[in-house]
């Protein structure tokens, strides 16, 4: 079964670190990413930008109407995801635990079902 992990975190965190501590949080980052490539869990990923790029999309009254910044005015924002294989949920969270993000802010764990067939 494939599973997204959603990385949340408050992006301000970030930029309050040093840069020798950025550098030890992508390390830990890419010890975590080899270890489920190493595994055969890892199916996909990426970190994404900071909200401040993010445009949000909506159709009203059938026309397009945009607007600068995230969805959703939140305190920790999606600042990344993996797309994993996991037998189940269960150790779909044993992974996510292992994530650098779940010590800093939250890892959303869910299932991604199989798109139906036309």
């Amino acid at each position: 079964m494939k599973y997204i992990l959603l990385i949340y975190g408050n992006e301000k965190d970030w930029g309050a670190l040093t840069p020798a501590q950025v550098q030890g949080r992508m390390g830990e980052y890419r010890v975590f990413t080899q270890s489920i490539q190493a595994s055969g869990h890892m199916l996909g990923g990426d970190r994404l930008d900071s909200v401040s790029t993010a445009t949000t999309v909506r159709v009203q009254d059938g026309k397009v109407v945009t607007t600068d910044g995230p969805y959703a005015e939140t305190k920790e924002q999606l600042g990344g995801y993996y797309l994993i294989e996991a037998k189940d949920i269960d150790e779909a969270i044993e992974i996510a635990a292992r994530l650098p993000g779940a010590k800093y802010g939250a890892v959303e764990v869910r299932p991604v079902p199989p798109m139906p067939a036309h």
